[in-house]
């Protein structure tokens, strides 16, 4: 397995020492770098480009929610905070774990299983984003980190693509292009120049006039398949 590089969010210089100290013990995961607010770490996490951070919640200035949603890419996160009613909202947007300080080495032990677990997957899946994988998005003033099967419709925006998850959607700095190299062509499917749609969302496929294809989604939204992509979804699907 891979060096994980790893980054220290914490304005708490006592609290970044322990944090090294306990990191010592595992020679996989390489201490790049640390910061003690938000300005600092965004210099860090672009400059140094971590695996992992370790990110306090409650620090002068930015919170570590904050500083999340100001970043295009994000590494994963483990939350370290000595407060615990943010707990909640830690795990509701998907964080690898959630360390209670002071950390005790049975726990600290636990969140580096998980890094190395998930860091197997990702290593085996290589480049390709499986429906498995969690991305970093967010919803005007809320961030979430969504699990790709949860997605069931992209749409192009010009430079930005929306995606379609549960009862919201959010926009992705990214085009529908770029996106359509990277999703695992076994999940989502490309049906015109503006979606890609999650196949297992499919609920109804309908013949339309001159070899095309229309489809239905399990959540009610009707979407034409181009001419092209219609014979591709054919010759894939045996329809």
């Amino acid at each position: 397995m891979k060096i994980i590089k790893v980054l220290i969010i914490d304005d708490e210089r006592f609290a970044r020492e322990e944090l090294k100290r306990a990191l010592s013990d595992y020679p996989l995961f390489e201490l790049v770098g640390e910061a003690q607010n938000a300005d600092e770490a965004r210099a860090e996490i672009q400059g140094k480009k971590p695996d992992l951070i370790f990110l306090d919640i409650q620090m002068p200035g930015e919170s570590g929610f904050e500083l999340l949603a100001s970043l295009a890419e994000v590494p994963e996160v483990i939350f370290t905070t000595a407060f615990d009613q943010y707990a909640v909202k830690a795990f509701e947007i998907n964080a690898l774990d959630y360390l209670m300080k002071p950390i005790r080495d049975e726990r600290f032990a636990l969140a580096i299983a998980r890094v190395m677990e998930k860091g197997k997957k990702q290593e085996a899946e290589k480049g390709t984003l499986t429906a498995d994988r969690t991305i970093f998005i967010k919803d005007g003033e809320r961030c979430h980190f969504v699990k790709l099967s949860e997605v069931y419709l992209i749409e192009s925006m010009d430079n930005y693509a929306r995606l379609y998850f549960g009862a919201q959607k959010a926009f992705l700095k990214t085009s529908l292009n770029q996106l359509t190299e990277k999703l695992d062509e076994a999940v989502f499917f490309r049906i015109s120049r503006t979606h890609i749609v999650n196949l297992n969302y499919i609920k109804e496929i309908f013949p339309m006039p001159k070899g095309k294809l229309r489809i239905g989604l399990k959540t009610g939204e009707l979407l034409d398949v181009s001419d092209r992509q219609s014979v591709k979804f054919k010759l894939i699907n045996g329809v």
